[in-house]
């Protein structure tokens, strides 16, 4: 199955990655288990993210967002269906380093500075020294952290962290960023500073971003498209435009239309879950 699965996406990714998708999904399901018990995390899901694209999936707890981000990754493996990243399987494509992924909870390393963890992937590609330097003290300028570049992870807030968390993600340039739930940890004022400082970073470095989160007004602030997703097994039940002028700010936020986008997410979900 795996081999039938992979020739397949290296047929489709490669057209998919010539009209500019960056990720491709058809027909994708994934069952946990085997036999009468096994759990069905997703059915049939098809969805393309344009490269540069900011992407929010939203949904019930359990219906396989979270699930979904970890298949583009290669962190898991289909039951049945094709993906493509940047036209290649997502295996290639991790292995190409072609996308970072950011958690919900940061994965620091407490025994390292801030400047020595976003460093960290770019001394495993064995990038030269004065370049992975000069590369991660661009990006801690990029994320806002970098006079605190010689400091240690357990010396920053939750917020900072997941901060230097996205610097280092984003240190060997991947052309996409999968990022699960980065803010549901922080309170609502650290979460919508983070929002506008995420949106910064997007709009330097043009990256196709998969944003997996419970927030609504998040999702919808952030976005170009918001994929509404059905409870268990997970399927694309509405794709919502984000037609918000870019660049957006705290004022966004106050807007009408922002709160008729919400409106609509919201009424999708509603209509999901009944």
């Amino acid at each position: 199955m795996a081999n039938r699965l992979d020739a397949v996406s290296d047929s489709d990714g490669a057209a998919a990655a010539a009209d500019g998708r960056a990720i491709m999904l058809r027909s994708v399901s994934m069952v946990f288990g085997g036999g009468s018990g096994g759990v069905q995390a997703l059915q049939n899901v098809d969805l393309d993210v344009r490269s540069g694209e900011f992407v929010s999936l939203i949904g019930p707890s359990g219906c396989g967002k979270s699930t979904l981000l970890r298949l583009i990754g290669d962190l898991l493996q289909p039951s049945a269906g094709t993906l493509s990243v940047n036209g290649k399987t997502p295996r290639q494509a991790r292995l190409g380093r072609e996308y970072g992924i950011v958690f919900q909870q940061p994965v620091l390393y407490d025994w390292r500075t801030v400047l020595a963890n976003v460093q960290l992937p770019l001394e495993v590609m064995q990038v030269p020294a004065a370049e992975r330097r000069s590369r991660a003290l661009e990006l801690l300028r990029l994320v806002g952290l970098e006079e605190f570049a010689d400091r240690y992870p357990w010396q920053l807030s939750g917020g900072m962290q997941q901060r230097v968390s996205i610097a280092r993600a984003l240190s060997f340039r991947p052309a996409v960023l999968l990022m699960d739930e980065p803010f549901g940890a922080l309170d609502e004022m650290t979460r919508e500073r983070l929002n506008r400082e995420l949106l910064n970073v997007w709009s330097d470095t043009h990256t196709a971003i998969v944003f997996v989160t419970h927030s609504i007004a998040e999702a919808v602030f952030l976005s170009d498209r918001v994929v509404v997703m059905s409870p268990r097994p997970g399927r694309v039940e509405a794709i919502v435009s984000i037609d918000l002028p870019r660049p957006r700010a705290a004022e966004t936020r106050d807007e009408p239309r922002f709160f008729e986008l919400v409106a609509t997410v919201r009424r999708h979900l509603r209509e999901v879950d009944e």
